[in-house]
């Protein structure tokens, strides 16, 4: 139903001018008639669930049918949460005051909840810190996220007003993250992390990909919305294994703004990741399909947040599938219904 429905949004002409676009895109890649692309892409979208971007940006011009058959496409993805995730607890992932109680333990700062704050236990929040991040209770992307400096504002009761303002929507402030010197070198403008997805069936938890976003352009997040970039981690070895790519499909083998050379680099604690995660993925087992923000602090690894729809693109790229498999096969192994 899936396929038929991405089908029927196609036919709707809601699609066609971003459909124009990928195919333009897709014609520079590969040189290929348009028209040809156009049936294939339809016949990808019918045949896998294969979105239009997911055609492009996972090379899928260049593909046969059996290594296309082994890739996640934005309706495979919606499936595997279906199967792993119920809705009924998103809650707990989606809105950061509920999520930042539940996982208190796994976060490494000290968070408030500002709706069940007053301004006495605010002062007592700002006591010992000079930067506080104030984050809506629900957003995409950093949308909203502000970092505030208390010397900014003349007295702590001041920067409880602007905190509090409506039109500002924040749910939750968080102490200032201090980032280990390693994990901050690539890019020290942003809280740099891993993302790592993990897939909890059974009681048992199972790791598909990490991946190590940055910042760029000198700003605070690491966004691939806000012109981050994002880079394969091999398990084993905490090293950077291959390029980084941004959402435009730039590729780096050294960051641009500071010229750090990333193939091969060594990320501090990423076992100790990878067991925390492992851990956290257990919290909610109705949740079993979570991709986890995680930073690395002088300390060991804290998590930022977990988001229980995660994304599928990340380790699917040409650039870190040279044998044009995906990463279907290893969800098939430990869910049966896919």
């Amino acid at each position: 139903m899936g396929k038929l429905r991405y089908l029927a949004r196609i036919a709707s002409g809601l699609r066609i001018k971003k459909l124009r676009d990928v195919l333009d895109r897709t014609h520079e890649k590969c040189g290929k008639n348009r028209f040809l692309l156009l049936l294939d892409m339809l016949w990808c979208a019918a045949r896998y669930g294969c979105g239009f971007h997911d055609y492009l940006i996972f090379g899928w011009y260049d593909m046969n049918a059996r290594q296309r058959a082994t890739y996640i496409t934005r309706v495979s993805n919606k499936r595997i949460n279906e199967l792993c995730n119920d809705p009924a607890y998103s809650h707990l992932f989606d809105r950061k005051c509920e999520f930042n109680r539940l996982f208190r333990d796994f976060l490494g700062r000290e968070t408030i909840d500002l709706a069940e704050t007053d301004r006495e236990a605010f002062r007592a929040f700002m006591a010992d810190k000079d930067v506080i991040f104030c984050k809506p209770n629900s957003s995409e992307s950093g949308k909203g996220i502000e970092r505030l400096v208390k010397s900014n504002f003349s007295t702590v009761d001041e920067l409880y007003d602007y905190v509090m303002r409506p039109e500002k929507n924040f749910g939750v402030a968080e102490q200032e993250i201090i980032q280990h010197p390693d994990a901050a070198r690539p890019y020290p403008p942003a809280v740099n992390t891993l993302r790592i997805n993990t897939l909890a069936r059974n009681g048992e938890v199972h790791i598909p990909f990490c991946t190590f976003k940055m910042g760029n352009l000198g700003k605070h997040v690491d966004n691939m919305e806000n012109d981050g970039l994002a880079c394969p981690v091999d398990m084993e070895t905490g090293k950077i294994c291959g390029v980084a790519h941004t959402s435009k499909l730039v590729n780096y083998d050294a960051h641009p703004y500071t010229g750090v050379p990333l193939l091969g680099y060594q990320l501090p604690f990423i076992p100790e990741a990878l067991e925390l995660v492992k851990k956290a993925a257990l919290v909610v087992p109705q949740i079993g399909h979570v991709g986890w923000d995680v930073c690395i602090t002088p300390n060991g690894p804290a998590i930022i947040e977990g988001n229980d729809f995660p994304g599928y693109d990340f380790s699917q790229l040409p650039e870190h599938t040279p044998d044009k498999i995906g990463n279907l096969p290893f969800y098939k192994k430990y869910i049966p219904e896919l």
